[in-house]
């Protein structure tokens, strides 16, 4: 299937932050914090391991891309059973581009 963008589609980049809810257990995040307290780090307390993903899409509006992503975040991206997502939208004119 062939999708063409239209020709009033803004490009949007996007980072999604998904992080485990704080009452699911994190192995790997305790295995990090054993390996950093190993290595002379004792300050850390806690540490929790996460997923970050960087992608561009086109919509007609921030209003419908905010709409994509969190479509594209609760079916894909995120187990919202045990993870919280968020992210952040911004165009090439607000990276300066």
């Amino acid at each position: 299937m062939v999708f063409f963008s239209s020709p009033m589609a803004q490009t949007f980049h996007c980072r999604v932050y998904i992080t485990l809810r704080p009452s699911v257990l994190d192995p790997a995040g305790a295995a990090l914090q054993s390996g950093l307290r190993q290595l002379g780090y004792p300050s850390v307390r806690q540490t929790r391991i996460g997923k970050y993903i960087e992608l561009t899409l086109e919509a007609e509006t921030e209003a419908a891309a905010h709409q994509d992503l969190t479509a594209m975040c609760e079916g894909l991206l995120a187990n919202t059973v045990i993870e919280n997502y968020r992210f952040e939208l911004s165009t090439p004119q607000d990276l300066g581009q």
